[in-house]
C-alpha cells in the first residue's frame, strides 16, 4: 500500500485545483522553516518577517525553476519538479537567498518518484520518502536520495557529499542520504544527525588484517585470517555482516573508520593485525563503533600456529557476544568455528588458495587450483577444500578455459564430496549449483542447491550471482534484479556484485538504470573493462553505436592481444554497416579458436554473424555452445543484442535443447 504525503506530520496535502486521477514521474521537494513556532513566542513581528521572506523566495525560485508549488503547510511547502536537475538547482538557490538578512533556517529533502493526485489528495511512497528525507536534513541544508544523486552526479556546478545510510520510519529498507555541499549550503557531519533516526544495529564489517610480518609473503595469511573470520560471523543469528569484497576495498587505505562506516553501512568494524614467524603467530583484534571511532574491545593472542583455530573461535564468539541481543546461556557458550583441519600444512595451502582465488583471473584460478588440491593430498576430509576447488572449476568451465565436460564432471565429484563432508558449507552447494545451472541444465536442482546456498552465507555474495543467472535462464528478470538489489546490501562497493546489477538492469530492459549503475561502477573502478564493456552495450542498445564503438575500441586496446576482446567490436562495426571488418573480427576469433582448441568462442562468433544479419550461421553456433555445454547461452539468447531472436523457430528448438521449455511449463 503506498504512503501518503506528510504534511505538518499527520495532515495530507490537498490541491483544490486538481479533481481528476492523474500519475506521473516528479522530483519532489519539501521545505521546512526551523524553530518558527519558538520565534513567535518570542518576536512575534521577526517571525512573520521570516514567514514572508521564505515565501517570496520559495514562489520566485520555484516559478524560475520550472516548478510548482502544490502546498504550504504551517511553516513549510510541498513543491515538484519534472526534473531532478531543476529541483536540486532551486534548493541551492533558496538557501543561498536565505543567508541574506533576515536569515530563515530552512531544511530541504529532495526525492524522485511516482506521485498520484486523486481526489485532491497526492499519494505516493516518492512523497513519504521526501518528507522523511527532509525531516532528517539540519537547518542550511539540502538532503537528497541516492535517486536524485543519480541524476545530479555528472552536473560540473552541482556536487554532493556522501551521509551514508539511514534507517527511516515507515520505510523498509535503508535509504541512502547525500547532502549538496555547493557554496554557502551546511554539510553536517554523521553524527550531528544521528538522533533523528534509527542508527544500523548489528552490523559488521571485517577489514582485511594487516600483515605485520617479516616476510611480505605472509600477506596470504594475514587475508586468510579475515575471510575466516568473517566467515564465522556469517553464521552468527542477528548479526549481519558486510561481504568480504566490499570489506576488503579499503585494504592497504588509509581511510578514517568513520567514513568506512558510512561507505559499508556499517555501526561496528573489526580490524587487526597478523604477526606469523615460523610456528607462532600473534594476532591483534580491535572492535570499533564506526560512528565515533571507539574502541570497543581489544585484544592480543600470541599463540603456537597450531592453536589457531582456538583463536579465531574465541574472537568470534567475544564479537558476538558484544553484537547479539537477547542471547541464552547455552548461546554465549556455543562455539563457532569448526576445526577444518588438523593438518597446519594443509590448512596453510588452503589460505594460499584462498588469496589466488580471489584474484578472479584464470591463470590464478588454476594457481588456487593447485593449491587446493595440495591440501587435499595431505587432509583427504577437507571439506572446506573441496568446496574452493569445485569452485575453481566451476570457473574454468563456465568462462571457457577448460573444456566444460571435463572442468563439471570434477566439479560435481567434489562438491558432492565437501556436502558430504560438511552440510554447513555454503561453498560446497554453490559450486554444486553451478554445475547443474551452467552445464546439466538441471533447473530446479540448481534452484534448489543455489537457494540452500544464500542461506547457510548470506555475506558471500557467489551464490547470489548465480541465482541471478539462473533467474534471467528461466526469464524471470524481475527477479533476477531483486537477488542482486539483496546481494548489494551486503556487498555495496564490490566491483562484481555492482556489475551484476548492472547486468541484471540491462538483460530486463532497463536500460537507464544500468547505464546509471555503470558509471557507479567507473566512478569507483575507472579501468574495470567489464563495466567499460556494459556501457559500451548500454549505449549502443540506446541507439548510439558510434559511440559504443569508441568504448570497445578503448577496451581492445587496452588487452593488448589482436586475437582478444573482438566480440562487442565485431557487433558495433556490423550495427555501423561496416561489414568488412565485422568480418575482419570474425576472421580474428576463428585464428583465436584454431591457436587455443581448449577454449570455446562460439557466442562470440554467433554474436557477429547476428549483427551481420546472417541468422543462420549465428544460430549454428549457438547450437555449437549448447553442444559444448556452454551454459551462458541460456542467457544471452534472452539479451536485448540478440534481439527478436525469439521471432525464429530455432530458438524454441534452442530452448528445447536447453530443458527450459519444460522446465518452464512446469514451473
Amino acid at each position: 500500500m503506498q504512503g501518503t504525503a506528510n504534511i505538518s506530520r499527520q495532515t495530507i496535502s490537498t490541491i483544490s485545483s486538481l479533481h481528476s486521477p492523474m500519475r506521473q514521474l516528479a522530483a519532489i521537494m519539501f521545505s521546512d522553516m526551523t524553530g518558527y513556532t519558538a520565534l513567535m513566542q518570542q518576536n512575534e513581528q521577526l517571525a512573520k518577517q521570516k514567514h514572508r521572506r521564505l515565501k517570496e523566495v520559495l514562489e520566485s525560485c520555484v516559478s524560475n525553476h520550472h516548478g510548482k508549488i502544490l502546498q504550504y503547510y504551517g511553516d513549510g511547502a510541498l513543491s515538484i519538479f519534472s526534473s531532478a536537475i531543476d529541483g536540486v538547482h532551486c534548493a541551492v538557490e533558496i538557501q543561498q537567498a536565505l543567508q541574506q538578512e533576515p536569515i530563515v533556517d530552512l531544511r530541504i529533502g529532495i526525492h524522485t518518484g511516482d506521485i498520484s493526485i486523486e481526489n485532491e489528495t497526492i499519494y505516493g511512497d516518492g512523497v513519504n520518502l521526501a518528507s522523511r528525507i527532509e525531516s532528517l536534513a539540519v537547518p542550511g541544508s539540502v538532503f537528497i536520495s541516492e535517486k536524485v544523486f543519480d541524476e545530479i552526479r555528472n552536473q560540473e556546478n552541482l556536487t554532493a557529499r556522501e551521509m551514508g545510510y539511514f534507517e527511516l520510519k515507515n520505510v523498509n529498507e535503508p535509504v541512502r542520504i547525500f547532502a549538496i555541499d555547493n557554496k554557502g549550503l551546511v554539510v553536517p557531519t554523521r553524527d550531528s544527525i544521528k538522533g533523528k533516526t534509527k542508527q544500523p544495529s548489528n552490523r559488521l564489517a571485517v577489514l582485511p588484517f594487516v600483515n605485520m610480518s617479516a616476510d611480505p609473503e605472509n600477506e596470504y595469511f594475514s587475508d586468510g585470517i579475515t575471510e575466516e573470520l568473517l566467515n564465522v560471523l556469517t553464521k552468527v543469528e542477528g548479526l549481519r555482516v558486510t561481504s568480504r569484497t566490499s570489506a576488503f576495498t579499503f585494504k592497504g587505505k588509509d581511510i578514517d573508520i568513520r567514513e568506512i562506516g558510512i561507505q559499508l553501512n556499517v555501526d561496528r568494524i573489526l580490524e587487526g593485525s597478523v604477526r606469523k614467524a615460523g610456528n607462532r603467530v600473534r594476532i591483534s583484534a580491535q572492535l570499533i563503533n564506526a560512528a565515533d571511532g571507539y574502541h570497543i574491545w581489544s585484544e592480543n593472542y600470541d599463540r603456537n600456529l597450531t592453536d589457531i583455530f582456538e583463536v579465531q573461535d574465541e574472537i568470534s564468539s567475544i564479537i558476538a557476544n558484544k553484537l547479539r541481543e537477547n542471547l541464552t546461556l547455552d548461546e554465549y557458550a556455543e562455539r563457532l568455528v569448526k576445526v577444518p583441519t588438523q593438518n597446519i600444512e594443509a590448512y596453510t595451502l588452503f589460505l594460499k588458495g584462498m588469496h589466488f582465488h580471489n584474484k578472479l583471473t584464470p591463470k590464478n584460478t588454476k594457481k588456487a587450483i593447485e593449491c587446493f588440491e595440495k591440501a587435499i593430498t595431505l587432509e583427504p576430509d577437507y571439506a572446506q577444500a573441496y568446496a574452493m576447488a569445485a569452485t575453481g572449476y566451476a570457473s574454468l568451465g563456465a568462462t571457457g578455459q577448460m573444456q566444460p565436460a571435463e572442468a563439471f564432471e570434477i566439479v560435481h565429484r567434489y562438491s558432492d564430496k565437501a556436502i558430504k563432508l560438511d552440510s554447513s558449507q555454503a561453498t560446497g552447494y554453490s559450486a554444486k549449483g553451478a554445475a547443474y545451472l551452467l552445464y546439466d541444465w538441471k533447473w530446479k536442482q540448481a534452484y534448489e542447491s543455489l537457494i540452500k546456498a544464500v542461506e547457510l552465507n548470506p555475506a558471500k555474495t557467489e551464490a547470489h550471482q548465480l541465482l541471478s543467472l539462473y533467474y534471467l535462464s528461466t526469464r524471470r528478470k524481475q527477479d533476477a534484479v531483486e537477488i542482486m538489489e539483496k546481494a548489494l546490501e551486503v556487498d555495496p562497493i564490490s566491483p562484481i556484485v555492482n556489475q551484476y546489477v548492472a547486468d541484471a538492469y540491462l538483460n530486463a530492459g532497463r536500460v537507464e538504470d544500468a547505464l546509471k549503475q555503470v558509471e557507479r561502477i567507473l566512478d569507483l573502478y575507472p579501468n574495470m573493462r567489464i563495466a567499460m564493456e556494459l556501457k559500451g552495450w548500454c549505449l549502443g542498445i540506446k541507439g548510439d553505436w558510434n559511440k559504443a564503438l569508441e568504448i570497445f575500441e578503448e577496451i581492445h586496446g587496452m588487452i593488448k592481444n589482436p586475437l582478444k576482446g573482438l566480440a562487442p567490436l565485431g557487433y558495433a562495426y556490423a550495427q555501423l554497416g561496416e561489414s568488412e571488418k565485422a568480418l575482419e573480427c570474425i576472421r580474428k576469433i576463428e585464428q583465436r579458436q584454431i591457436e587455443e582448441p581448449e577454449t570455446v568462442l562460439d557466442i562470440d562468433l554467433a554474436m557477429i554473424w547476428w549483427s551481420l544479419g546472417e541468422k543462420d550461421k549465428a544460430f549454428d553456433h549457438l547450437f555449437q555452445c549448447i553442444d559444448k555445454k556452454m551454459g551462458v547461452v541460456a542467457i544471452l539468447i534472452d539479451h536485448p543484442m540478440f534481439k527478436e531472436a525469439g521471432n525464429d523457430p530455432r530458438y524454441q528448438l534452442l530452448k528445447q535443447k536447453l530443458n527450459l521449455v519444460e522446465y518452464n511449463s512446469n514451473g
